[in-house]
């Protein structure tokens, strides 16, 4: 029941009666249903309305289970999530961040789901996606939706100035001359983030770390070029100057769905804020391509999405009624629903429906998932990102070179990662 859990975790379990992972305040009664808590870290307005009618066809059908849906916050719930598991007990079920899994089973948070209920239709799902659920050889979620970065643009602008969709950086910066000239509206507006900076990397053929050799490689050569080719995407014709404001991610959403920019990166997680902008009202006028590809030809992006993933230190009766409804809720059918209602990219082949390809975000995102490239499995990973969303907002923003700044991410980095050389 208890495999793999730290012991922080363990003590945590013994004093369940004060949390919500089936202690005295979850509703259990000696003869009658099991509770569990699911933290659902999606968006609060467009997604968790389908996730909560979920629930009720579920508890429908599994009269022995009830289920409290909360929704936390994306960018609080890793933190939470992890003080919670190592002090006072979890929710039953995480909605998590591929790029959590591996830190959170390290750590023995993670029930491993292998030979269980909610695993049960493993060969259905994308086999790279079951890759990034694992860690040390043992599967710690179920693959819930998935994601990655494309090139996404208006195609009526595209059409005005008689571009097409870029295939290199170079083909970009041409194309969003073009389209300031014959559009009078900017062709490109990049992101500061360092996850959006990944396929630039990505198209170098290297990454932040190197993990097979143990390396830091933020700063080496191939590095450097992906990164002056970011950096060189926020001047010139037609490619917006950089947003290093608190606000930037919205003030580039807003400005691309309401025709002000022709083309930004982005993920399928917009697609349903994309139809509310007045650009595309129709549909059909999204345009959806792979990321443009650096100088050594490659083209990538990261894969993103979240698994459902079980607390180890749940008792044995909330395991279970957790591990069925993982099973549901990642099943085919649930996954087409999800999809239909929130336009989210299912995690397995059989939910990709005719229905379900008739919307074209869903149709196009499909399209680059193939050019994905899944995150090593590595505890740290993620939060390699912090202190580079720093750096390159700096770097961005005029206030340090770029060899200033990739030197401080390399040295910022090799703190998380002592163990790997520069």
């Amino acid at each position: 029941m208890r495999r793999g859990i730290a012991a922080t975790a363990l003590v945590a379990s013994f004093a369940l009666a004060a949390t919500a992972c089936g202690g005295s305040d979850s509703g259990d009664k000696a003869d009658g249903p099991v509770t569990i808590t699911w933290w659902d870290t999606s968006n609060a307005t467009n997604e968790a309305p389908t996730y909560k009618a979920l629930i009720k066809e579920f508890e429908a059908a599994n009269k022995d289970v009830k289920v409290k849906y909360v929704n936390v916050p994306f960018d609080q719930a890793q933190n939470k999530f992890d003080t919670a598991a190592g002090a006072s007990g979890a929710p039953d079920v995480l909605r998590s961040d591929v790029g959590w899994t591996p830190a959170f089973a390290k750590k023995g948070y993670f029930l491993p789901l292998d030979g269980t209920e909610a695993l049960a239709d493993e060969a259905k799902f994308k086999p790279n996606l079951i890759e990034q659920a694992q860690y040390d050889g043992k599967t710690y979620g179920v693959p819930f939706v998935t994601d990655t970065l494309a090139l996404v643009y208006n195609k009526q602008l595209f059409a005005k100035a008689g571009v097409e969709a870029p295939k290199t950086w170079d083909d970009l910066k041409t194309a969003a001359a073009t389209i300031k000239s014959k559009t009078g509206v900017d062709g490109y507006w990049g992101s500061t983030q360092a996850y959006y900076a990944q396929t630039f990397l990505f198209g170098e053929g290297t990454d932040t770390v190197d993990v097979s050799a143990k390396k830091i490689t933020v700063n080496s050569d191939a590095a450097q070029k992906g990164y002056g080719t970011w950096l060189s995407l926020f001047s010139g014709k037609g490619l917006h100057k950089a947003d290093t404001t608190a606000d930037a991610y919205a003030h580039i959403q807003d400005a691309f769905v309401n025709g002000k920019v022709a083309a930004i990166i982005q993920g399928p997680w917009e697609i349903t804020n994309f139809y509310k902008g007045s650009a595309f009202t129709d549909k059909a006028n999204l345009g959806i391509a792979t990321v443009p590809a650096g100088s050594t030809g490659k083209a990538g992006a990261p894969t993103g999405g979240h698994n459902l993933s079980v607390y180890a230190g749940s008792d044995s009766a909330h395991q279970k009624a957790a591990e069925k409804f993982v099973g549901f809720m990642t099943s085919a059918k649930s996954q087409t629903e999800i999809a239909l209602k929130n336009s989210t990219l299912p995690t397995r082949d059989d939910a990709y429906t005719a229905e379900v390809k008739a919307d074209p975000g869903i149709a196009g995102y499909q399209t680059v998932l193939a050019s994905a490239q899944p995150r090593p499995a590595l505890p740290e990973y993620s939060s390699l990102l912090t202190p580079l969303d720093t750096e390159l907002n700096s770097i961005a923003g005029g206030k340090e070179s770029l060899d200033k700044g990739l030197g401080n991410a390399e040295v910022a980095i090799a703190k998380l990662v002592p163990d790997f050389s520069k």
